[in-house]
């Protein structure tokens, strides 16, 4: 395989769907990359399914930057795109700017950010530094006690209408794709025919580019809330709590550890 560039990567959009998800250390993210996973995101969900917290809202710069770089030591051929955290971009573009070369120079190829129009100012200003920008809008996780849950977004006519303009001003920033986060179907799918950026769909129906999965769910790691858009496509946590027990068990018994051992 060959290293997934931006360019290559945004070339892909009416040729072929790309199915990506997170890791967040050099072991899942090294097995990710032999699979053939095009994009890997080293996701503020690490909060959540790592480090045990409730929200996005706790992880730091810094939890995100030793994530990122330890991903980034184990991948070859993966885009390998960091997500900047809460606190990271919203203290002012100076302070945004520098946590984005931090991104960079910790291995990640690009970074991702959550925001509608509003955000399009700060694209711009990474994009003019030569940082690539992964857009996020619909569900943003960082805006969850603004929003009020994890709630469905776009449902409504205004909403729709809100979501098409955040998307048509951050490709006009020079984002060269967009998260959409929990949308209606028929919204992802007119946004990913209108739009020049490559669509990412979470929760976001079948019609996205691209689809992103959190790697505990489909591994079946998740040992918390699973989203409803999510699919098990392995369940590791079930022979890891088998490996633990028969261990635990093997130990108990004198089986472990043997003369071999």
């Amino acid at each position: 395989m060959k290293k997934w560039t931006v360019p290559a990567f945004a070339a892909e959009k009416g040729k072929s769907k790309l199915g990506c998800c997170t890791a967040y250390d050099a072991c899942f993210a090294k097995l990710a990359d032999e699979a053939g996973v095009p994009c890997i995101l080293v996701g503020d969900s690490m909060g959540m399914v790592a480090l045990g917290y409730g929200t996005t809202l706790p992880v730091t710069m810094d939890e995100m930057l030793s994530a990122t770089a330890a991903v980034a030591r184990a991948v070859k051929d993966a885009l390998v795109v960091c997500d900047l955290p809460f606190g990271a971009y919203q203290c002012g573009d100076d302070a945004a700017l520098a946590n984005a070369i931090r991104a960079l120079q910790a291995g990640s190829d690009a970074v991702k950010l959550e925001g509608g129009a509003f955000r399009a100012p700060l694209v711009q200003r990474l994009v003019e530094n030569g940082i690539p920008v992964v857009a996020h809008v619909g569900l943003m996780p960082q805006s969850v006690n603004a929003l009020g849950g994890f709630k469905m977004q776009g449902k409504t006519a205004a909403a729709a209408t809100q979501l098409k303009n955040d998307v048509a001003a951050l490709e006009a920033a020079g984002a060269f794709a967009v998260t959409l986060e929990c949308v209606p179907d028929a919204l992802a799918k007119e946004i990913t025919e209108t739009s020049a950026m490559s669509t990412i769909g979470i929760g976001a129906g079948p019609h996205c580019d691209v689809q992103w999965l959190v790697m505990h769910d489909l591994l079946g790691l998740n040992t918390g809330r699973v989203p409803s858009f999510a699919r098990k496509f392995a369940d590791l946590g079930t022979l890891a709590r088998k490996g633990f027990a028969d261990y635990v068990a093997a130990v108990a018994s004198s089986a472990f550890p043997a003369e071999r051992n």
